[in-house]
């Protein structure tokens, strides 16, 4: 009984040193965000159809602040960020799977707009999918 109890505690300590390190290696490696004045190019898409394409000017750090300037963005605060449900006013109806995918430059992006750094010149397409199946 103690020998598990020994072993059991040694792999919650060796759990919690991996995943210090995981977030560690993250906030090291990261890219930084551009400070000072740039020029973002935003694509909104709903239906298969751009439905807003424009350049943002803007001192933000990261996207989810450049959004929010223009009242672009809603959603739900969650742990991991802001949940986008609403983009230019149209709200992803879940009860048929939609939801806002978020690409730069046509390959999508796997983290929140609160973590994704802006630079002079970006683009971003804004983009109502349907389906989370198959992620």
């Amino acid at each position: 009984m103690v020998k598990q109890k020994k072993t059991a505690l040694a792999f919650i300590l060796a759990l919690v040193v991996l995943a210090s390190a995981f977030a560690t290696f993250y906030f090291l490696t990261r890219p930084a965000p551009v400070e000072g004045e740039k020029t973002i190019h935003i694509q909104i898409v709903a239906d298969g159809q751009p439905t807003r394409s424009e350049a943002i000017k803007t001192d933000a750090d990261y996207l989810r602040g450049a959004l929010e300037e223009q009242g672009l963005i809603e959603g739900d605060e969650t742990a991991f960020g802001l949940m986008v449900k609403t983009v230019d006013g149209r709200t992803a109806d879940e009860s048929i799977q939609e939801w806002w995918c978020f690409t730069k430059d046509g390959e999508m992006l796997f983290t929140g707009v609160d973590e994704i750094p802006i630079e002079d010149g970006d683009r971003f397409e804004i983009t109502l999918t349907v389906g989370w199946d198959d992620f």
